[in-house]
């Protein structure tokens, strides 16, 4: 396997990398944006930790708030000019990625190869979870924070260990393959939890690489690693996983209805850029999501 996720380079701190524009945000530009959501809305609660390896359920109004953003937040932010954000890369003449539903049908399938430890698929779990929301229906997500040891330390975020998704438009399958218990006397230093199949370890051997990925071969192998039926691919975080630092779980769901937000802006942003590319699987549907403004100006951005 890939050594980012099944054995880690030699410091917790290498899981992942920050996709595109991120390696030059600063730690300035960090305290301005999370000032400015707490200004926006200051919610109490903090993040349930699950560093000790316990799976904690989320709760029913944080759930829907990440997984049912209203469509008049995604066309008033549609793709912010000031939200730093890389959107899905496009693949040509690739063997589709499909699957079946319960009912026979083939549809595309949207595959997600991370960890728990890792910052930046901590980051990557609200935009993609908000995007796939609006193609089906999710339940049994988890919380989580990604490592106490690594960068971006306990960035909150969800779990995908025992979710479900269900959608007549496509199929989505989760892989966590580490929890987020460090322990220094182990190889890797984080728990397994979930094991890729063999048809899922060669699409992430074959795609998540340089040679389709533009980005130095040291980062072969990043994750997150997204699949969308392979035509298009996210490798690492769309978006600075910094930006939640110091911020609970409920702050950033709750905020996700304030279109003045930084934070939102970043997350609705990529929600629309990969909703964008998974409408360019499903042939445009449902066409109320994939003929919205928001999602047309993703298109029009990412040229689909």
């Amino acid at each position: 396997m890939a050594k980012p996720v099944s054995a880690p380079k030699s410091t917790p701190a290498s899981s992942g990398r920050p996709a595109g524009l991120f390696t030059w945000v600063a730690v300035g530009v960090v305290v301005v944006i999370v000032a400015a959501l707490v200004i926006v809305k200051v919610v109490g609660g903090g993040p349930t930790s699950t560093n000790s390896g316990t799976w904690v359920a989320t709760d029913a109004t944080t759930a829907t708030e990440v997984t049912s953003v209203a469509a008049s937040v995604f066309d008033t932010i549609a793709v912010s000019q000031s939200a730093a954000v890389t959107a899905p890369i496009a693949l040509k003449g690739q063997p589709a990625l499909t699957a079946k539903l319960a009912s026979g049908t083939v549809v595309p399938e949207v595959l997600y190869i991370g960890a728990e430890y890792c910052p930046y698929c901590a980051a990557q779990r609200w935009a993609t979870i908000a995007a796939l929301g609006r193609f089906g229906t999710w339940s049994g997500l988890g919380n989580t924070e990604s490592s106490s040891v690594d960068m971006y330390a306990n960035t909150p975020t969800f779990t995908f260990l025992k979710a479900t998704y269900t959608s007549k438009y496509l199929v989505f399958k989760g892989v966590e393959e580490l929890n987020n218990v460090y322990n220094a006397n182990t190889n890797p230093p984080y728990g397994k939890l979930m094991t890729p199949t063999k048809q899922e370890q060669a699409i992430f051997a074959k795609y998540d690489t340089s040679k389709y990925i533009n980005m130095s071969a040291r980062n072969d192998g990043a994750i997150p690693f997204i699949s969308m039926g392979n035509e298009l691919l996210v490798s690492g975080a769309s978006y600075n996983p910094g930006l939640l630092n110091g911020l609970t779980r409920t702050q950033i769901a709750s905020n996700l209805s304030a279109t003045s937000s930084p934070i939102t802006k970043v997350i609705i942003t990529s929600a629309n850029e990969q909703t964008a590319a998974i409408c360019k699987l499903t042939n445009q549907q449902p066409s109320n999501v994939c003929d919205s403004a928001g999602v047309k100006a993703a298109k029009t951005l990412m040229k689909l």
